[in-house]
């Protein structure tokens, strides 16, 4: 029962403490629910007025139902549009407005509602990916404890907020709590999980002298530890901090955007207002004429396919990986997906499962295999950690006999002990010194060593290690098959266990004893020598990484709340082959986009100067720019059927 609550507890604590803040599982607030409503709303009157219009109803009645959906749709642009007008900085959403006026002003209202329509539902999106962003921070802040049981000068305990609790006190951190602050162990033995933190596999054990850290999970013993750091300065804030920072980082498309509207808007309506009052001035035509010109030649400019195009192609890629299993939190991360050079990758929970079992059992001259594993198992049934259960499991999935052992004692840091048949029998990390050869090789493998001794015999060694995913080395080399030859495992775990993992899955380049921070500059790194950087992760320590990577990607059953909330990208089934076929994804639906900016804009150099000069009039004008924005709706309609094949 014990064992269940080391185990359990600490991951069903994160969740409870991150939930209310995750990007998945968050619940809409009462204002976002209202602002979705109303876009719905507005979508069913635009379509009711395109219905009854068709049927040839009152002319007022649809107009109404116009203006209806255009407030319904605008609840957000609207001020924002005016504020651009008011400081004389013109934008896309000021455009759009301008031209849905002229199209009601021109007897064609439903196509005006129409642009409102899907500017307030890109307005929508772009607020709740800020939420989301908000609410990463939030979860970071809130996995480690607001609490702390600080010790007095005369023994007694005070439960007081971390943010009263300053360097040099001295903190209580009882079995199974999750520690508040970091520190440094002054007294006491336990195992600490900071797989977390610090992507070690395994809990670690820590005693006198030993550094913890906010946000982890302390184990059976009971610890006293002195403050370093006032709760501001923690790791876990620490984090916090460069995820804020990461996420404030505009994207290139958005940049690209901005010099975009500030020219070619004010240029639009300059041009429309000189083809409404010119000619009129030098008394070429009725006024009445170049104002349904001019109205015409700003339908025909406003870039409605070059608008739609875009975020149609970006949806059916969303929506087709989707359908694959990943969920790709934002178009701009698809398309950042799109130039990535280098893949990173985590090794504890991404390229392994996260948890360790036995891989090799090593038996002196004279003893089997199943001896050892069944002495180990006889005693480790009786003990609260990760690798005695792994080796209880696997001493029953090889048939191993069963015995059992008697005044079993754990010594965190040891191991632990037992009788057997009379006979004490010692496993551990730490019950042979020196370590003998067939030890010694498990070691230079990259296994944990479990050493099992009978008596003063030792009788062989157990080698554990992360059980590496069956489809890490096929992902992995079919991502370098896809162009990417730069592929990295950065890593908080020791060197060789990771060198173990990137030989087996086919990575060439390994650094590993990684702090969180250190991952993060390692991503600057690679993305300084060869360019835009995709990072794959599961735990908190892969928070900086993930948020600092042109694209975070997440393990998204196997990892935390925080990595969930940090990643751009989240691989669902934690299915690692996803990844190049959302590399080919990615590359189709820029390849999509580029095809319908050409369209868009081709359309709008043609249409535009035939409906200033006359040409084309306003049903033409806007025939032909409706029919544009059609066709490259359904261009980009043909990612729905990309294929997961290598030659999609």
């Amino acid at each position: 029962m014990t064992s269940d609550r080391l185990q359990a507890t600490a991951p069903r604590s994160a969740d409870s403490q991150t939930r209310s803040a995750s990007g998945l599982r968050r619940r809409f607030s009462g204002a976002e629910r209202i602002e979705i409503a109303s876009l719905v709303l507005a979508l069913v009157m635009l379509v009711a007025a395109m219905i009854i219009e068709k049927r040839g109803a009152d002319a007022l009645l649809v107009v109404a139902l116009c203006v209806v959906s255009a407030v319904l749709s605008s609840r957000r642009t609207a001020a924002e549009g005016a504020r651009k007008l008011l400081t004389l900085s013109p934008d896309i959403n000021l455009l759009m407005f301008i031209a849905a006026i002229g199209s009601a002003a021109t007897g064609h209202a439903p196509e005006g509602a129409f642009l409102l329509l899907l500017f307030g539902i890109g307005a929508a999106g772009e607020h709740l990916a800020m939420e989301r962003a908000r609410s990463a921070i939030l979860a970071l802040t809130q996995l480690a404890p607001e609490t702390a049981e600080r010790l007095r000068e005369d023994g007694s305990i005070e439960r007081v907020g971390v943010e009263f609790v300053v360097p040099d006190d001295l903190v209580l951190v009882r079995p199974f709590d999750r520690i508040s602050v970091d520190g440094e162990v002054t007294d006491g033995t336990s195992s600490v999980d900071q797989s977390g933190m610090t992507g070690e596999s395994v809990p670690v054990d820590c005693g006198p002298g030993s550094p913890v850290f906010a946000g982890t999970m302390n184990g059976a013993g009971t610890l006293r530890v002195r403050v370093l750091v006032p709760s501001s300065q923690t790791m876990i804030s620490r984090i916090a901090h460069i995820v804020e920072e990461a996420e404030a980082h505009k994207s290139r498309t958005h940049l690209f955007m901005e010099r975009f509207e500030r020219w070619y808007v004010p240029l639009v309506i300059v041009m429309a207002l000189g083809v409404v009052t010119l000619p009129p001035m030098l008394g070429d035509g009725e006024a009445r004429t170049w104002f349904l010109r001019g109205m015409a030649f700003l339908a025909a400019a406003s870039p409605c396919a070059l608008a739609i195009g875009t975020p149609a192609a970006v949806l059916c890629g969303l929506a087709r990986a989707a359908r694959l299993g990943a969920l790709v939190k934002g178009g701009r991360h698809l398309e950042r997906l799109s130039d990535v050079r280098v893949v990173a990758y985590d090794k504890t929970g991404t390229l392994t499962i996260g948890h360790p079992e036995v891989q090799r059992v090593s038996p002196v001259a004279g003893v089997s295999e199943e001896e050892v594993l069944s002495l180990a198992a006889a005693v480790d049934r009786h003990v609260e950690h990760p690798l005695a259960a792994a080796i209880v499991r696997a001493a029953k999935a090889r048939g191993a006999p069963v015995i059992d052992a008697t005044d079993v004692q754990q010594a965190p840091g040891f191991g632990a002990s037992g009788r057997v048949d009379g006979v004490l029998v010692r496993v551990g990390r730490n019950t042979v010194s020196p370590i003998p050869p067939e030890g010694q090789l498990l070691v230079e493998e990259g296994l944990s060593l479990v050493c099992v001794v009978r008596g003063e015999r030792a009788l062989g060694f157990i080698g554990l290690g992360d059980v590496i995913r069956p489809d890490a080395a096929a992902a992995v080399q079919s991502v370098r098959g896809d162009g990417i030859s730069v592929q990295v495992m950065l890593t908080g775990d020791h060197e060789r266990s990771a060198q173990r993992v990137a030989q087996i899955v086919g990575i060439d380049r390994v650094v590993s004893d990684l702090r969180p921070d250190e991952k993060l500059r390692e991503i600057e790194k690679l993305a300084r020598e060869h360019g835009p950087v995709a990072m794959v992760g599961d735990g908190v320590n892969d928070a900086p990484a993930l948020a600092g990577a042109a694209v975070g990607i997440a393990m998204g059953a196997a990892g935390s709340p925080i990595a969930l909330e940090t990643a751009d990208v989240a691989l669902l089934s934690d299915r690692l082959p996803l990844l190049p076929v959302l590399l080919r994804l990615a590359r189709a639906t820029r390849a999509m986009i580029r095809q319908n900016v050409i369209i868009a804009v081709t359309v709008m150099i043609i249409v535009a100067p035939l409906a200033a000069l006359g040409v084309a009039d306003i049903g033409p004008a806007v025939a032909m720019h409706e029919g544009s924005t059609v066709f490259v709706v359904l261009n980009a309609l043909r990612l729905l059927r990309f294929r997961a094949s290598p030659r999609s």
